[in-house]
């Protein structure tokens, strides 16, 4: 009698009528390779067992990268709709006030970021009674402001969007909100010819939310539009 033990009848006619089960199954496939290498002793090299292992490497490989691709995919088209849905209701106001408290509110909400401030520059001083009721929002600042804040007073080109950890956020930007901003998105506007520049300003209390890492190509659409429909209102 053969000593190789033998499967029962309704196991081996499940395999037989769906063998490719049995193919798609990795575990199982990795048994029965281990087990062909046992039954053929350990001097001998299997080189299309090499093989095998080398395509599954790479193939994991390939499908990290696949859900990798797809992940930022996803993750580009939900940022793409929250910057258009801002953009929608930025759009929405008739009145310059209540363009500049939407900004703080509705539009804050929708980018998930915990405070936004305007920051204009003006030989003139902030004491405007306009400027005082959104000075939430609002900085009025002197010239030269913006580019100080952006170099950080170290000078050298700047960019349309830096964006940054904050370790002493500016209490002139961020007001009552200085306390606790630790990451920001700042936005160079250029508000026409003729007009000293302007600066949007996006601050979140998580550190890791803006970086110098993340790719700017949404803010800078964004900042484009908000420069241009300042320019509408500064006329």
């Amino acid at each position: 009698m053969s000593s190789s033990p033998k499967l029962d009848d309704a196991m081996r006619n499940a395999i037989i009528a769906k063998p490719d089960a049995l193919l798609d199954d990795q575990d199982i496939m990795h048994a029965l390779i281990a087990a062909n290498e046992k039954s053929m002793g350990g001097n001998i090299v299997d080189l299309r067992g090499i093989a095998m292992e080398r395509l599954e490497s790479r193939l994991d490989r390939l499908e990290d990268t696949h859900r990798s691709v797809i992940a930022a995919a996803y993750e580009n088209l939900a940022g793409t709709n929250t910057i258009h849905r801002a953009i929608l209701r930025m759009l929405d106001p008739d009145e310059f006030e209540v363009f500049l408290r939407d900004l703080g509110g509705e539009v804050a909400e929708i980018l998930r970021v915990d405070a936004i401030s305007l920051v204009l520059e003006s030989v003139q001083n902030d004491n405007d009674p306009a400027v005082c009721r959104l000075g939430d929002v609002l900085t009025v600042a002197e010239p030269g402001f913006i580019t100080d804040y952006l170099t950080q007073g170290r000078g050298g080109p700047i960019r349309q969007v830096t964006l940054r950890q904050v370790q002493h956020p500016s209490s002139e930007v961020y007001h009552d909100a200085s306390d606790w901003v630790r990451s920001e998105a700042c936005l160079k506007l250029d508000l026409g010819k003729g007009r000293l520049p302007g600066m949007l300003v996006l601050g979140a209390e998580d550190p890791h939310q803006f970086s110098p890492q993340q790719g700017t190509d949404l803010l800078g659409f964004f900042a484009g539009v908000f420069e241009r429909t300042m320019r509408h209102w500064l006329r």
